[in-house]
């Protein structure tokens, strides 16, 4: 058996291991300011103070992260093993057991751990796949990876609302098992990767790259938004709020049946025409859910199809032509996806910080009968502000970044 042969595991492992980290992002992008609001009474200022505090933290650190696993690439698969064990108990501790003292700081603390297991893990996931498109295709890898991310997803879209007393428990103690059977089963088929000794300053140089990571902060922005105000609006626009999880799951599976389509057509047309197809589509949702209003269940759940067939693009096709870039180069592929994560969480901080107290300073207030005007803010948060900034993404992709990649692939 040759090299090649002993180094290649089965993308269904691969593919596991994405799923369950991907389960992680919906309890703590989504669910979570609602779940802390309810549970814990905290006022949208303070948790939006707070989130965006350790998201800043969360996001800054990638880069870091990306640093440390290319320096200790051939501790790969221990560093993987502890990681997930960390993250088990960082669920556990958020979603699973009440705070025993001060819920800001028992909050932040589990925070701090589950933010920064989820990011290295990303990272480990994203980095293996360059390794593993170089030799069976970046588009191939992708599907694999961001199938099992939808069912992990959609896993923890359903779970907290359908599991018997508190759902987020069971979920909670349901993810930390399983964290643990993985954690006993992935990491050894991780193999060290070993890719050339770059320096920060020698990644950022590259203008494409520059432009890619631009691209992946604008277009994760208006995703960051709607997914922090995505509870709010179901139970306080919509005052559908036993809908919540029914939505998710539409929309999450609306982008997992729409994504092997994404891959069809870009196979046979430029795949950044087909990503700005999707990414229009996406606006076609968010506009859509401008106009709607008190029990408009039926529309929104379309709008949850809309979307999610717009979000499958996206999930395919960016970080594919960001691997298959980065694989031109021989970048290091840690170092790369820990920029990526870090352009992408950067939104979350920022959505944190500026949504949820323009929400709160509008009148909006947990659990209360709200004003006309606080009910106004919310719908243009959550879907007229990301409507404008897809636009803008849609133009760094088409006359931005898509020259210069036509201009390298011409060469």
């Amino acid at each position: 058996m040759n090299q090649s042969a002993r180094q290649r595991s089965p993308l269904f492992g691969y593919a596991t291991f994405a799923g369950l980290v991907a389960a992680v992002g919906i309890p703590l992008y989504i669910h979570l300011p609602a779940f802390l609001a309810q549970r814990y009474g905290i006022a949208l200022d303070t948790l939006g103070a707070l989130l965006l505090l350790l998201r800043l933290l969360d996001f800054a650190q990638d880069p870091a992260l990306g640093w440390a696993l290319a320096r200790y690439a051939r501790h790969r698969a221990a560093i993987t093993f502890t990681t997930l064990i960390i993250l088990g108990v960082g669920v556990l501790g958020l979603f699973g057991l009440t705070a025993p003292f001060s819920p800001i700081v028992w909050v932040a603390c589990f925070l701090i751990l589950t933010f920064t297991a989820y990011s290295l893990l990303s990272i480990v996931i994203y980095s293996e796949g360059v390794e593993r498109g170089a030799r069976e295709g970046h588009v191939r890898v992708a599907i694999w990876r961001e199938a099992a991310t939808l069912l992990g997803i959609t896993a923890a879209c359903i779970l907290p609302f359908v599991l018997p007393g508190d759902g987020y428990l069971g979920f909670a103690v349901i993810f930390a098992a399983a964290a643990i059977l993985v954690a006993f089963i992935v990491p050894r088929g991780l193999k060290p990767v070993y890719s050339p000794a770059g320096t920060i300053r020698g990644f950022l140089s590259d203008r494409t790259t520059r432009r890619f990571l631009l691209l992946a902060f604008l277009n994760a922005t208006p995703v960051a938004i709607t997914s922090t105000l995505f509870i709010f609006f179901v139970e306080y626009r919509l005052e559908l709020p036993s809908f919540a999880g029914v939505f998710l799951l539409v929309f999450f599976f609306a982008a997992a049946v729409s994504t092997p389509v994404w891959k069809f057509v870009a196979g046979r047309v430029d795949p950044i025409k087909v990503l700005a197809t999707g990414m229009t589509i996406s606006i076609a949702g968010f506009i859509w859910a401008s106009l709607l209003g008190p029990g408009d269940g039926l529309q929104f759940a379309l709008v949850c199809i809309v979307s999610g067939a717009g979000l499958g693009a996206d999930l395919l096709l960016l970080p594919a032509l960001f691997s298959e870039q980065q694989a031109k180069r021989q970048r290091d592929a840690s170092l790369a996806f820990g920029f990526w994560n870090f352009a992408g969480k950067a939104t979350l901080a920022i959505s944190a910080g500026i949504v949820l107290p323009l929400l709160e300073w509008s009148g909006f207030e947990v659990g209360a009968a709200l004003e006309p005007s606080a009910l106004a803010m919310l719908g243009l948060l959550y879907a007229v502000v990301p409507s404008i900034l897809k636009a803008i993404a849609i133009v760094v992709l088409l006359f931005v970044l898509g020259p210069i990649l036509e201009e390298k692939t011409s060469q």
